[in-house]
């Protein structure tokens, strides 16, 4: 097998070349051209597709999990209509966008509500269960441990101004740089009860956020660029509260799905 690393191929040609079942990770195709490529069962994470354009393709059997903007589907801009069906699939989902301090206020509760019934749904299946992955996804522990490292991140680091918040157990998304001093153990095996206790912690932090919230903190920046992740100035707290609440959000729904897929592996395995 060959293997290319830390080389620059800027420019390179490939043409009547197989790279069936190669591996891409941490590479730039920015401004590449892909004619007559076939990409039957290929698997994209963490992929960056801004301003692509597709001509002559075929879209058979997709899945497509992400953010939606501006998506053109012969000459129909499909994003609002997803958007539209989602949120009348679940009406609580259009109240996470809320522009004041009773929108964030109530779109929290939502979220803890949620959440609540989603964690007790998690402790019906054996512990063992809920470190297992589906389809490589995160468990639904690795899960609970990410939404740990955002809140840490978003409330904690950007809008308290704590530079190094973070847990030995929080989880960055699998296709972090990685950065001195945050941790990143994803084999690491806590228990259920002990990283819903480091959760408990932090969604309260965020409660008392949202329960002090005024107007004037609400149209707010701030400003962190200690060393850590991120570093941003000016950055309005309405996104840095925003993007919680979108996290929040996403990956209950990811963990409401692999929990109905371990039932069903649960019953076949017993």
């Amino acid at each position: 097998m060959t293997e290319f690393r830390d080389q620059d191929l800027a420019g390179t040609r490939f043409e009547k070349v197989s790279l069936r079942g190669a591996t891409f990770h941490d590479v730039g195709l920015k401004d590449a051209g892909l004619r007559a490529v076939d990409l039957t069962g290929a698997q994209f994470r963490g992929v960056l597709l801004n301003r692509v354009r597709m001509r002559g393709v075929e879209l058979v059997d997709v899945e497509i999990s992400g953010e939606l903007q501006n998506v053109v589907v012969n000459g129909v801009d499909i994003a609002p209509l997803v958007d539209a069906e989602l949120n009348r699939r679940m009406p609580d989902r259009a109240k996470m966008r809320p522009d004041d301090g009773d929108g964030f206020r109530e779109a929290w509760a939502i979220l803890e509500r949620l959440w609540d019934g989603t964690v007790a749904h998690a402790r019906t299946l054996p512990e063992a269960m809920l470190h297992r992955s589906v389809d490589d996804e995160w468990s639904f522990i690795q899960t609970l441990r990410h939404l740990g490292f955002a809140s840490a991140t978003w409330v904690e680091r950007m809008i308290l101004g704590d530079a190094a918040p973070w847990h030995p157990l929080d989880l960055p998304w699998d296709e972090a740089p990685g950065w001195e001093g945050i941790p990143w153990d994803r084999e690491a095996r806590p228990t259920l009860d002990e990283v819903l206790a480091v959760r408990r912690e932090r969604q309260a932090t965020v409660r008392r956020v949202m329960q002090s919230l005024t107007e004037e903190q609400l149209a707010a920046e701030v400003t962190c660029i200690e060393p850590g992740w991120p570093r941003l100035e000016d950055f309005p707290v309405k996104e840095c509260l925003r993007t919680v609440l979108n996290e929040e959000w996403e990956h209950r729904l990811y963990a409401e799905r692999d929990l109905a897929v371990l039932e069903r592996v649960e019953k076949e395995e017993s």
